[in-house]
């Protein structure tokens, strides 16, 4: 939807209301045309889904998220369990907790007598290790950007290691050999992951670490442009920094127009997630995507797949891929 929004030049919102056909708005018959034709010529699934006549009894996948406004992310996932369930002939009810475990327990005491209730998909902001409440020991669940230590459910984690080994080796195919990395607090595992694919990128290029060149940042805007600061003074400064996400790339971005650094010319950014507004900063920031509408659309699939099986399923872990998205904010390095 997000491609069709750029090449009719509209909103995603726009595009939303066109392809599902939503009464009462007022969409051009133009705008719904164009809409369309690009829909139909990226192979966009135009026709609505019809219900099987022979509905599954248990056809109620209950989503249990701890937060779902601190970012973008949590919808993603949500629209791609949402749209495999729906494309399963299930529905997908959603909850959340903000890890409120009195909350969790009272969600679990309604939902989990529900007869029409297939399993669950347990979600996390944060990627992390989690505890599972008790009250799922016996319930099919599959767990989306989280995992346990005991590896006793299916789950879906994004390949952070890749990703920040990605990014760099982006910076350093062309070119750069000092590369400042603002990072976000270190106890979070992507965080830890993503400056471990830093290092492993600078190694296999036979780069020597240099600490001096790593901030500890907290996610926003703010911190990127703070630690920017500081590392684009340093005597010998940077050629490129690898912001571990798109807001503080975004501080860092203003960071280099206030030392009147031109990006790409004297100082190259990579960010990561992959937002929206990565591809309207000035230049568009190349950036690592992070896989959600994927996860959520396995974490679906995968539960669907254990739960109508008639044997037991082997409990399945992966690492999703975090590719590259490469636009204009890199370049050689100044001689």
């Amino acid at each position: 939807m997000n491609d069709i929004a750029k090449q009719a030049g509209v909103s995603q919102s726009t595009v939303s209301l066109v392809i599902n056909d939503v009464s009462g708005t007022k969409v051009s018959r133009q705008t719904r045309e164009t809409v369309l034709r690009i829909a139909r010529d990226l192979g966009y699934p135009l026709a609505r889904h019809v219900r099987s006549p022979a509905r599954q009894q248990r056809n109620l996948i209950l989503y249990l998220a701890d937060e779902l406004s601190t970012s973008p992310h949590a919808m993603q996932t949500i629209d791609g369990a949402k749209d495999t369930a729906w494309n399963n002939d299930c529905l997908v009810a959603v909850f959340a907790t903000r890890s409120d475990r009195e909350l969790e327990s009272a969600v679990l005491a309604q939902m989990l007598d529900n007869p029409a209730l297939l399993g669950v998909i347990y979600s996390t902001i944060f990627t992390r290790a989690a505890t599972l409440p008790p009250e799922l020991a016996n319930v099919p669940t599959v767990l989306l950007n989280c995992h346990t230590r005991e590896r006793t459910h299916s789950s879906v984690v994004p390949s952070e290691l890749l990703g920040g080994f990605a990014a760099t080796m982006h910076l350093i195919e062309a070119g750069h050999r000092r590369i400042g990395f603002i990072n976000g607090e270190g106890w979070l595992e992507a965080a830890s992951e993503r400056l471990k694919g830093y290092r492993q990128a600078l190694s296999t290029a036979d780069i020597p670490y240099d600490a001096a060149l790593v901030r500890e940042g907290d996610w926003q805007v703010g911190s990127g442009y703070d630690h920017a600061m500081e590392l684009l003074s340093l005597p010998n400064r940077p050629t490129a920094l690898f912001c571990a996400n798109d807001l503080m790339a975004v501080g860092a971005l203003d960071a280099a127009r206030k030392l009147r650094l031109d990006v790409p010319k004297k100082l190259s950014i990579v960010g990561y997630d992959d937002q929206d507004l990565a591809q309207y900063t000035h230049p568009p920031l190349s950036t690592v995507l992070l896989p959600n509408y994927e996860m959520g659309r396995w974490a679906a699939e995968t539960l669907i797949a254990e739960t109508r099986s008639a044997e037991p399923s082997r409990r399945i872990h992966i690492k999703m891929e975090c590719p590259l998205v490469p636009r204009e904010s890199v370049a050689k390095p100044p001689r």
